[in-house]
């Protein structure tokens, strides 16, 4: 039920070989560039232009100078440790006025998109580190909704996404199992069967994804046990 041979993308990232490093970054950047940004966003105020320039920056140079091989699981969660970083990194980068302007600079980030979310929320108070925690979780969920529907593209299950999407991803949707069944062309037996087993599907991928995103078993657990509410 839950994996354990799936490795941190944490750890991946200080591997000797390139091309496994590069297939670790592209996940870390993946679950964690949004959270990153709107966080400079929402809770530092800093305007559009800044926050994408800081945001690839300090991406760009986790890659290059293997700043994360530092993290110590005894003294926070790898999530804790990336914020404080990346505070450090701000802090660092103004007092010298040594940004560079990007333009969209070499990681393909959609901030547009991120601001659209920004602009559709409203300000849920809390401390920097819950609106970071809160944007992370988010983001580890859309990564996964993410593989489960490519995942069902490539096995020709569409409607099993379909299905999926309309009742737990669709928070208008009010249709019944037997208007769904009608709607597919399918019993309505069908649909929930279908529905059970791309849930558990879309379970296992988030477990992927949080194992890929935690640095040690202990923080992998602790994470399960928070979003999921079951212990691994």
């Amino acid at each position: 039920m839950f994996p354990t041979t799936r490795r941190s993308v944490i750890v991946a990232l200080g591997s000797d070989d390139d091309e496994q490093r590069r297939r670790a970054f592209d996940t870390f950047v993946a679950i964690y560039w949004k959270p990153l940004y709107k966080y400079l966003r929402v809770t530092d105020r800093r305007n559009e232009t800044d926050a994408e320039d800081l945001t690839q920056a300090f991406l760009a140079k986790c890659f290059e100078n293997g700043s994360l091989a530092i993290y110590d699981e005894a003294k926070a969660t790898f999530r804790t440790f990336l914020r404080v970083l990346f505070d450090r990194f701000v802090v660092n980068e103004i007092k010298a006025s040594q940004r560079q302007k990007r333009g969209g600079g070499a990681i393909a980030l959609d901030f547009e998109h991120a601001e659209e979310e920004i602009a559709r929320e409203h300000d849920r108070g809390g401390s920097p580190e819950d609106h970071f925690q809160h944007e992370w979780v988010r983001s580890v969920f859309a990564l996964a909704v993410e593989r489960l529907r490519d995942e069902c593209a490539t096995a020709g299950r569409q409607t099993h996404f379909a299905i999926f999407e309309a009742y737990d991803l669709d928070e208008t949707s009010r249709a019944s199992y037997r208007e769904t069944g009608e709607r597919f062309g399918i019993s309505e037996s069908m649909v929930t069967n279908w529905l059970a087993a791309t849930r558990r599907h879309f379970r296992g991928i988030v477990l992927d994804v949080l194992r890929e995103a935690t640095a040690s078993d202990g923080e992998y657990r602790n994470e399960v046990r928070s979003l999921l509410g079951v212990d691994a």
